[in-house]
């Protein structure tokens, strides 16, 4: 994919965003759009976004995809806590970044992968301490809805 062209389909994921967002009502001042922290038309590499666009047309089909996958996650995810609605299914993205999951981590994922990054970072096996406390926050946070 060419510069123009990811440009515009990056142009178009935020007009989509809206859409869903936000629907018919124009959007106000203090609220932040996901593609904010996702992304950015500059070419230079931008600290403030997770994807800057030289990174994105560095990436193949099926990065890209991904990528896009857990923007929509995001979207999402934000409107249904903007409106009240269930969530029962839903996990926060940027936990389950933290943990290196996809935006649809199950919770025998979230387990599994707590577990594995416990014995990395746990200080007594040599591990770094304010990793092992940020893993372990984390986790708990993530599994605070009840779940078996």
């Amino acid at each position: 994919m060419t510069i123009p062209q990811l440009k515009r389909k990056l142009r178009q994921l935020k007009q989509t965003e809206c859409r869903i967002r936000f629907r018919t009502r124009p959007r106000e001042e203090h609220q932040a759009l996901v593609w904010d922290a996702f992304f950015s038309t500059r070419t230079a590499d931008d600290g403030r976004v997770a994807y800057s666009l030289n990174r994105l047309a560095n990436m193949d089909h099926e990065e890209i995809k991904k990528v896009y996958e857990g923007f929509f996650y995001r979207v999402y995810f934000q409107y249904f806590k903007e409106h009240g609605l269930s969530m029962a299914d839903a996990y926060d993205p940027g936990l389950l970044s933290l943990l290196g999951l996809p935006p649809y981590a199950t919770f025998q994922d979230i387990k599994r992968r707590y577990r594995e990054l416990a014995q990395v970072h746990h200080p007594d096996h040599g591990g770094d301490h304010d990793a092992f406390i940020e893993v372990v926050d984390a986790y708990e946070r993530l599994t605070d809805k009840g779940r078996p």
